[in-house]
């Protein structure tokens, strides 16, 4: 580890991305997983205390409405049916046009990550207890099963031809599911390279796997195919989220530390730590807008933490201690060339 150690003191912080702007969108309660539906430009964007999901434009950043009812963790939107679907218990759906609520749908455990694959139009609803994943038909909304992961559940991605794959957290690796049988088919495990992870980004073309970890700070690349680990590259602390984008071959983590993570592709077993851009403490949950290639960030100012709180001692990972969300200070980050 004193490598990687070595490597995080000297990331490059110099590059073309920055952060081209930041809008306060305001309004009470947390939030979490935003999700961009490039095809109707919204953005969705869960919130909680109240429990609802707040839209936006997805070019200006203006109120777009609001689905009431629904304390959700993520959001999903499958653009061929025009169904929207939210993390919450129970599951809302609702229509991505009107935005009225369709449908309600009842799911056991407790919803957090969601996914959705074009593959089959399927949306699953992930959760950290059992059953760690439902299966949801996103045309109608049906329970088509659930499936037994191992474990705890993180961000999910698709390959488009049938399988997908997800981080389990607390086992240290990323389960595959066959998206024709419904059934957890190979477990790829880290070994060592990485752990606690929370973000995972896919390289289709390539068939490679990008798997964001905090214990240690690490980005793990492996073979999609078979589980190799083909490398692995420091990030910053407290990932949450990533995103691989085909357009430049790079692969974005954002962290709770308030850094941005960008790893370059250079070859299917060559990359490198390209930049690390500033964004804001909280800011670990993110979107890319495909349309104009900008990153969007959900962040807040926070009070500071009790002296306690503050001389608690920090587990491996955890972002540091923190007070109560200040006011109507949630934003949006806007990273770009």
């Amino acid at each position: 580890m004193s490598a990687f150690i070595g490597l995080a003191q000297k990331l490059p912080t110099d590059g073309p991305y920055r952060v081209l702007k930041t809008v306060k969108l305001g309004g009470a309660g947390t939030f979490d997983t935003a999700c961009a539906d490039i095809g109707e430009r919204k953005l969705y964007i869960p919130r909680k205390n109240p429990g609802r999901i707040t839209v936006f434009n997805l070019d200006t950043l203006e109120p777009a409405g609001e689905i009431p009812d629904a304390a959700a963790n993520g959001v999903v939107v499958d653009p061929k049916s025009g169904h929207g679907f939210a993390s919450s218990k129970p599951v809302v759906m609702w229509d991505t046009k009107t935005l009225k609520t369709i449908k309600t749908i009842d799911v056991q455990g407790g919803p957090d990550a969601i996914l959705f694959d074009e593959f089959n139009e399927r949306v699953y609803i992930f959760s950290h207890t059992a059953p760690h994943a439902t299966v949801i038909n996103a045309v109608d909304g049906a329970v088509l099963g659930t499936i037994d992961l191992g474990g705890m559940p993180e961000q999910a991605v698709t390959d488009g031809s049938g399988h997908v794959y997800v981080d389990i957290r607390d086992k240290d690796n990323v389960a595959v599911i066959d998206a024709r049988t419904m059934t957890a088919s190979a477990h790829y495990d880290l070994g060592g390279k990485g752990g606690r992870c929370s973000g995972l980004a896919i390289d289709v073309k390539n068939h490679v796997l990008f798997a964001a970890c905090r214990e240690p700070q690490t980005m793990v690349m492996l073979n999609a195919g078979d589980g190799k680990i083909i490398s692995a590259l420091p990030i910053g602390s407290g990932v949450d989220s990533a995103i691989f984008n085909p357009k430049t071959m790079e692969t974005y983590s954002a962290q709770v530390d308030g850094t941005l993570t960008i790893v370059k592709e250079k070859s299917p077993t060559s990359f490198v730590v390209e930049q690390t851009v500033q964004t804001k403490p909280s800011a670990k949950q993110m979107v890319w807008d495909t349309k104009t290639n900008r990153i969007l960030l959900v962040a807040a100012d926070y009070e500071p933490a009790s002296a306690s709180a503050a001389a608690a001692p920090l587990a491996p990972g955890a972002a540091p201690a923190r007070g109560p969300m200040v006011p109507d200070s949630f934003s949006v980050l806007v990273v770009g060339k």
